[in-house]
């Protein structure tokens, strides 16, 4: 059992916390069940190391069988040693060390996407998980990252995903007017969700959401800027029929990507 918190293999563990960490080893923390179980469901490749507490366990018995298929021992620690291994404040027992497995621009584009959310300098974990989780959930193909968007290996994003962060493509670093060019060449009409765009309903009247889409959302205070939102093919914005005076990111994202998910295949 795996009980000093300060052994160097926790703290390595513990670095993977830190962006800097992440980029120089290529590995990445999981937390809590959920994720242990998605990652061994559908990426059991890409998981090192596997620690869980013997209580933890205890209340979740499928994942040593899950486990032992992958090929993975579980190596039981304390739960001092699980709180020095994690970023939340109320560590459930179970923590992986999982290979990043970032998609390639070129083969998001090649595998003839119909529906594509593209992310520009979106900066909150919490927003990029949820909006990775709304891809996934309507079906979409995959999300893009551009700009200086949030690692989507950030712990608090991979939260946030629940798993979903396992299910579909998640390219990283590219530059938006190369991964625009690609979109439209693969055929996609590049929609940008905008304040200043036209009404999403009138759209969705005329048919345009059902063609092949690449959503593009942009950072949570600024919005897009004049030149990405010049490289859209056009900009839409959802109505507020109520007070408030805005939508947050991931909600607004989430209602464009299922606006166009039932426009395809209705």
């Amino acid at each position: 059992m795996l009980e000093n918190p300060r052994s160097p293999r926790v703290r390595a563990v513990a670095k993977l916390t830190k962006r800097s960490a992440r980029d120089e080893t290529g590995l990445f923390l999981l937390e809590g069940p959920q994720a242990v179980r998605e990652a061994l469901a559908f990426r059991p490749e890409s998981i090192v190391e596997l620690f869980a507490t013997p209580t933890a366990l205890e209340r979740h018995p499928d994942l040593r069988g899950t486990a032992r298929a992958a090929g993975l021992d579980v190596e039981f620690t304390t739960e001092a040693v699980i709180e020095a291994m994690s970023d939340t404040v109320t560590p459930q027992g179970l923590v992986a060390v999982a290979r990043q497995f970032p998609a390639g621009v070129r083969a998001v584009f090649g595998a003839h996407p119909k529906l594509i959310a593209i992310c520009e300098e979106v900066r909150d974990p919490g927003n990029l998980g949820t909006i990775i989780r709304a891809a996934d959930a309507v079906g979409a193909d995959a999300v893009v990252l551009t700009g200086r968007t949030v690692d989507p290996y950030n712990p608090k994003v991979v939260r946030a995903t629940t798993g979903s962060l396992f299910h579909m493509p998640v390219s990283i670093g590219g530059d938006l007017g190369d991964v625009i060019v690609r979109a439209r060449g693969a055929g996609l009409r590049i929609i940008a969700a905008d304040v200043k765009g036209a009404d999403l309903l009138a759209a969705r009247a005329d048919g345009i959401l059902s063609e092949p889409t690449a959503w593009l959302f942009g950072n949570e205070a600024r919005g897009l800027t004049d030149e990405s939102l010049a490289l859209a093919d056009l900009a839409l914005k959802l109505p507020i029929y109520g007070r408030a005076e805005s939508l947050n990111l991931a909600t607004a994202a989430s209602v464009c990507l299922y606006e166009s998910a039932f426009a395809q295949r209705s």
